[in-house]
């Protein structure tokens, strides 16, 4: 039996991520997102990327947004436009369970769209150029307990087809919950 995993989109692709300098937290979620594949990789399971409702909409230049900018009809549109191919995808797989086993779906922790358990908010928005309290805004971003848009709208797609699933965030400070998905016979 094949087992599967649907992964967010820079699990598999890291180029598709903001642009930012790295910190010790990038490090260790490198590190974490490293040995996650390896163990999936080493179990034989078969990876699905998610499409990034980021790169497809604001494409490779963006800046960094909260989850604020993302909270937004026209943002839940295009999430929900893209995942519904993912969600007859899933259907498809689960329909056959003699053959397949559907593990779960892994998300980044700590993205405003992809976040599972932790997500960025912030009071942010506007132009940049020539704003006096850009350090005070910048200064409201934080990483809270919530999960970001585009995983909200996958939960509703999931509640809607009636499919329950194990949805993990990759978040380093949880390596041995994420890494136990892979634990298996």
């Amino acid at each position: 039996m094949k087992k599967i995993l649907f992964v967010a989109h820079c699990l598999l692709n890291t180029a598709s991520k903001v642009a930012r300098e790295p910190k010790d937290g990038a490090k260790q979620e490198e590190e974490l997102r490293i040995a996650f594949l390896k163990k999936a990789l080493d179990r034989g399971v078969q990876l699905i990327q998610l499409p990034c409702p980021e790169f497809t909409l604001y494409g490779a230049c963006r800046w960094g947004h909260v989850y604020e900018q993302f909270d937004s009809a026209f943002f839940r549109s295009h999430s929900r436009r893209i995942l519904a191919p993912i969600i007859l995808e899933l259907q498809e797989y689960l329909s056959h369970s003699e053959k397949f086993e559907v593990l779960g779906i892994i998300g980044i922790d700590g993205s405003p769209s992809c976040g599972v358990s932790y997500t960025c908010r912030g009071e942010w928005g506007g132009e940049l150029g020539g704003r006096s309290d850009l350090q005070g805004i910048i200064s409201t971003v934080r990483l809270v307990e919530s999960a970001g848009v585009f995983i909200e709208v996958l939960q509703q797609l999931l509640v809607e087809a009636e499919i329950d699933l194990p949805l993990i965030g990759l978040f380093a400070p949880e390596r041995e919950r994420v890494l136990s998905i892979l634990d298996f016979p």
